[in-house]
């Protein structure tokens, strides 16, 4: 039997956005239970080193993940706008293009960053004693790079054809299993970083194969048989003009973070565990927030491709309700609980990382609202085929982001929680970039229709 596929180019506009958010939010959620888990129990069964090294792993292995996510998401957008259009031989090209070149691509990589993984890690200042761990946790990481791939791109087909449920559902199953395997690997055969990086990396693996037989029986949209072998090379060109886009924009993104994390090593393993914790944190907080921005880019594209302009207004100003909403519970969670929150990740008696993280949570849940707005805004330009708007605000948050870093840090001294204000810094930028371009865009669109 198919799975209904969402068609967003009529009917209501709010309650089918809401519908498809709430599992792609929910999805994510359980897919950052991959590294949350990995450093809960590192830090609890292993120790304060093992999650330092679990933490300053973290930016270099979300820059290859996030190069690779955001090639799929440039090539969703595109599949977006066909299946708005109802173009689907197109669609079905641009699937099986994708497929090809991103399995070379990733295998490639795969081997690049397991050869160069100790040199960036002594790139981004990581204490000697930490190195061994963290090569050992990113070298497998990386094998699994391909199932990283194949994953992100089923996983944004189906979402590019209103389809936010199915995904979710692979993630829970595969959430559940990371959990089990981390334990397993880590507490209870004691074998470190390495065991909870080889439970990642099968857990991907599992996802990826039940996308697969998924689509096989449920989907005769994408069940392509042979056509899984075409290759169109204008596709491709296509593909890679907004795949590569939207990688360099997640990648800028990543790599400020980076340099951030670099400044963070500098300042002793306390800090550094600390910052690896506040980070867990900072990913369940941004993720929903990215992918309200995400359900918005798939409504948009679909009404582009359809050229239904009104519902492309209609859904910006929706979305943009619905990423206030979740920023204001947001704050009032993290405001009455951020001492048991970090407690979560390190033993009661680490005083020192849980009052670092507390100062910093309570400092930064106020400041949510501002990127709630700019990945609202994002989603908007990236529906409407502008990914070159996204890829410069990006520039522009980092860029303040890490220069504040700097300042507070390294040139005034001050505490940890100013990484905070490290954050606003880098959120106003970026929307006092955005603003006038949003303006524009929204006068050149008609308020009815």
């Amino acid at each position: 039997m198919e799975r209904k596929k969402t068609d967003m180019t009529r009917g209501p506009i709010v309650m089918p956005l809401v519908a498809f958010t709430i599992p792609l939010v929910l999805g994510n959620l359980f897919q950052l239970l991959y590294n949350a888990v990995d450093s809960a129990v590192v830090g609890r069964f292993v120790g304060e080193g093992a999650l330092a090294a679990v933490g300053t792993s973290t930016p270099i292995m979300n820059i290859v993940i996030l190069l690779i996510s955001g090639l799929c998401m440039g090539a969703s957008i595109l599949m977006s706008s066909y299946y708005g259009a109802k173009d689907y031989q197109t669609l079905q090209r641009q699937v099986s293009t994708t497929l090809l070149a991103g399995c070379a691509f990733s295998l490639v990589l795969s081997v690049v960053m397991i050869l160069c993984v100790r040199p960036l890690l002594y790139l981004i200042r990581v204490p000697d004693r930490v190195v061994p761990e963290a090569s050992a946790y990113l070298s497998i990481v990386f094998a699994g790079t391909v199932f990283t791939f194949v994953y992100n791109l089923l996983a944004n087909t189906l979402r590019a054809l209103g389809d936010s449920r199915t995904p979710l559902y692979f993630l829970i199953l595969c959430a559940i299993l990371n959990v089990v395997l981390d334990l397993l690997l880590v507490a209870g055969l004691s074998w470190g970083v390495a065991g909870s990086a080889l439970a990642t990396v099968v857990s991907q693996g599992l996802s990826c194969l039940l996308c697969l037989v998924y689509i096989r029986r449920r989907v005769p949209l994408l069940n392509l048989g042979k056509r899984w072998l075409v290759f169109d090379r204008a596709l491709l060109g296509k593909t890679v003009r907004f795949g590569s886009t939207s990688a360099l924009q997640q990648v800028c993104l990543q790599i400020g973070k980076t340099i951030i994390q670099a400044v963070v090593n500098t300042q002793g393993v306390s800090v550094m565990a600390a910052f690896a914790a506040v980070n867990r944190v900072d990913d369940f907080a941004y993720t929903p927030q990215q992918n309200i921005g995400h359900a918005m880019t798939t409504f948009i594209a679909q009404n582009k491709g359809a050229g239904h302009e009104e519902r492309i207004r209609r859904g910006f100003a929706g979305g943009l309700f619905i990423e206030m909403a979740y920023s204001a519970a947001l704050l009032a969670v993290i405001l009455s609980m951020a001492p048991q929150i970090m407690g979560l990740f390190v033993e009661e008696e680490n005083t020192e990382v849980i009052r670092l993280g507390t100062s910093y949570l309570r400092l930064i849940a106020v400041m949510y609202l501002l990127p709630g707005l700019t990945n609202g805004i994002q989603g908007f330009f990236r529906g409407i085929g502008d990914l070159k708007v996204t890829l410069e605000s990006t520039f522009m948050n980092m860029l303040g982001r890490v220069l504040a870093v700097v300042i507070l840090l390294k040139v005034f001294s001050l505490e940890f929680s100013s990484l905070a204000w490290a954050n606003m810094a880098g959120w106003i930028v970026m929307l006092l970039f955005e603003a006038p371009l949003l303006v524009r865009q929204l006068k050149a669109r008609p308020a009815k229709g």
